[in-house]
């Protein structure tokens, strides 16, 4: 994986960044934009699944990266909920309804991805660092 150096470069916000868009603009017509309350719930759940990434990236440590993450993928499921309502209600259509899901999902498993990928990579570095410390201390030994 190349290094990032900006969070607009991670493929997770930049789907987060899709699914704000596709959920504002679906939020403007039919039942939903009459419902401000449900319709204000699903803005601000898509937009914590984008805000989320940004502010995790701009952490000091992988841990908090990935804390911010984990809430990410929170919003992610609670947008996903929320269209079961709009799907129930009839406020968007069953095309409008999979758009966001399908997005949703997409974000989500991007975001799990880097997850792993950053748990796996402090993972590696604490492996190294044991196997570094058992070395030193079996060459100790010996002498």
């Amino acid at each position: 994986m190349s290094k990032v150096t900006r969070f607009e470069d991670l493929r997770c916000w930049m789907s987060a960044r899709e699914l704000v868009k596709i959920v504002y603009s679906f939020s403007e017509f039919g039942k939903l934009s009459k419902d401000f309350g449900t319709k204000d719930q699903i803005k601000r759940a898509s937009l914590s699944v984008m805000n989320n990434i940004a502010e995790g990236f701009g952490r000091y440590s992988d841990k908090e990266f990935i804390r911010f993450l984990e809430i990410s993928q929170s919003s992610a499921t609670e947008v996903i909920s929320i269209t079961y309502v709009l799907e129930d209600l009839e406020m968007l259509t069953n095309e409008q309804v999979q758009q966001i899901r399908s997005k949703t999902h997409e974000a989500k498993n991007q975001t799990l991805a880097l997850i792993k990928y950053l748990k796996n990579k402090k993972n590696k570095l604490y492996t190294h660092h044991l196997n570094t410390q058992t070395h030193k201390h079996i060459n100790t030994s010996l002498h």
